[in-house]
C-alpha cells in the first residue's frame, strides 16, 4: 500500500463531515486506537493479555505434565528444578503445567465478569439515572445492599445457593461484581439525562425505552469497559484466593503468574481510559 493511498484513508477516517454512520464510527475508533497506541504501557498490557489468549489456547501443547495427576510418591513438594519448572505441589502435581491450564481459568473469570457483571450494572445504573424517583431509589437501594457485604462473603452465600463447583463458584464472583458498575452507569446518566440532545431526541417522540438503550447506554459504555478491565486484578485475586503454605515455590508461581497478568489489565485499562474518554482531544 502506497504512502499517497495510506494519507487518502487516514484524512478519510479524520474527516470533520463524515458521509455516512459508518465513517463516523470508523473514523472514532481510528482516533482511540491513535490515542491508545501513542500509551507504550499500554501496549504492554495489551501484549501480556494476547500472550495470556495464546498459553490457554496452546495449553495442552505446552504443559509437560498433567495439571490433575502427579506422582504423590515421588514428586511430592520437589522444589524449582529442570525437570519441574516451578516445582511441585503437595500432590506431586507439577505446577507450571498447572499454571498454564490456570490461564483458561482466568479468561473464564475475565469472560464472566465481562457478560455477566457488566451489562447488568450498566441496565440497573441507566434505568435508575433516567427514571428517578422511586426507580431510582428503589435500585440504588438494592445496589447498596450489595455493597453493604465484602464481596467475597456475598460470593460465598452465592456459591451455597448455587452448589459445589468451580462454575458456580466464579459465576457467584461475577454476579457481586455489577454493583461498581451500576453506580458508574448511573453518574454518566445523570450527567446527560437534561442535556439538549436528550431533550432533542424526546422531542422526537422517542420512548424512555429506546432512549435508555440507543442514546444514554452508548455514552457509558466507555466507562464500564474502562472500570471493567481495571477491576479484573481484583477479580482474579478474589477467585485465586489466598493459601499460606511452607513451601514457598507452591505460592510463588501462581502468584507471580497472577501479578503478570493484573499489571496486564492494569495497564490494558489505563490505555483505554486515555483512548476513550470522550473528553480528550485528538492528540
Amino acid at each position: 500500500m502506497s504512502a499517497e493511498t495510506m494519507q487518502t484513508r487516514r484524512e478519510w477516517l479524520l474527516s470533520e463531515r463524515p458521509s455516512s454512520r459508518m465513517q463516523a464510527r470508523l473514523g472514532r475508533a481510528y482516533v482511540a486506537w491513535r490515542r491508545f497506541t501513542a500509551n507504550r504501557l499500554a501496549l504492554v498490557g495489551l501484549l501480556i493479555i494476547l500472550a495470556l489468549v495464546v498459553v490457554a489456547a496452546l495449553a495442552g501443547v505446552l504443559a509437560p505434565y498433567s495439571p490433575t495427576v502427579g506422582d504423590l510418591k515421588n514428586a511430592r513438594l520437589l522444589a524449582p528444578s529442570a525437570a519441574h519448572w516451578f516445582g511441585t505441589d503437595d500432590l506431586g502435581r507439577d505446577i507450571y503445567s498447572r499454571i498454564l491450564y490456570g490461564s483458561r481459568w482466568t479468561l473464564y473469570v475475565v469472560i464472566l465478569v465481562a457478560i455477566i457483571a457488566a451489562p447488568i450494572g450498566l441496565l440497573v445504573g441507566t434505568v435508575a439515572g433516567y427514571a428517578g424517583g422511586w426507580t431510582d431509589a428503589i435500585l440504588m437501594r438494592i445496589t447498596d445492599i450489595f455493597l453493604a457485604f465484602p464481596k467475597l462473603v456475598l460470593a460465598l452465600a452465592f456459591v451455597a445457593a448455587l452448589g459445589p463447583g468451580i462454575e458456580n463458584a466464579v459465576l457467584a464472583i461475577a454476579i457481586t461484581s455489577w454493583p461498581p458498575y451500576a453506580r458508574i452507569a448511573r453518574a454518566e446518566t445523570l450527567t446527560v439525562r437534561n442535556s439538549d440532545y436528550i431533550k432533542a431526541v424526546q422531542l422526537m417522540g422517542a420512548s424512555p425505552f429506546r432512549i435508555v438503550l440507543r442514546h444514554i447506554m452508548p455514552l457509558c459504555i466507555s466507562s464500564l469497559i474502562i472500570r471493567v478491565t481495571l477491576d479484573m486484578a481484583g477479580i482474579i485475586l478474589t477467585a485465586a484466593g489466598l493459601v499460606i503454605l511452607d513451601q514457598w515455590w507452591v505460592a510463588a508461581a501462581p502468584g507471580a503468574a497472577i501479578l503478570i497478568v493484573s499489571l496486564g489489565f492494569n495497564l490494558l485499562g489505563d490505555g483505554l481510559r486515555d483512548a476513550l474518554d470522550p473528553r480528550s482531544g485528538d492528540q
